[in-house]
């Protein structure tokens, strides 16, 4: 079983910047992936950030240049830098860590960036 606690959303104004984090407890020895989602109202949940045990990284087209995913050394939180917010950034942000096939979701929490 593996925990997922969530920390750093908030209000910004547009331009500012925000860093979630995300830190796993349990079973976390065999983490493969772990990622950032967002879903804003009436929107399907969409991947931001994602990045695996080879620290390979992966950004929507929306964010690249903008926002940057990343671990501790023993991999059991991942962090997301939000730079230049935007209104269209405005959304719920979830947490999500994959071990031996399984996937495991954080509570989400609400960043909402005003004009």
């Amino acid at each position: 079983q593996v925990q997922l606690v969530e920390s750093g959303g908030g209000l910004v104004q547009s331009g500012g910047s925000l860093r979630l984090s995300c830190a796993a407890s349990g079973n976390i020895f065999t983490i493969y992936y772990m990622g950032w989602y967002r879903q804003a109202t009436g929107k399907p949940r969409e991947l931001v950030a994602s990045i695996n045990s080879e620290d390979s990284t992966n950004y929507a087209d929306s964010v690249k240049g903008r926002f940057t995913i990343s671990t501790d050394g023993a991999k059991n939180t991942v962090h997301l830098q939000m730079n230049n917010l935007r209104p269209e950034d405005t959304a719920v942000y979830y947490c999500k860590l994959m071990k031996l096939g399984r996937a495991y979701w954080g509570q989400g929490t609400q960043v909402t960036v005003s004009s």
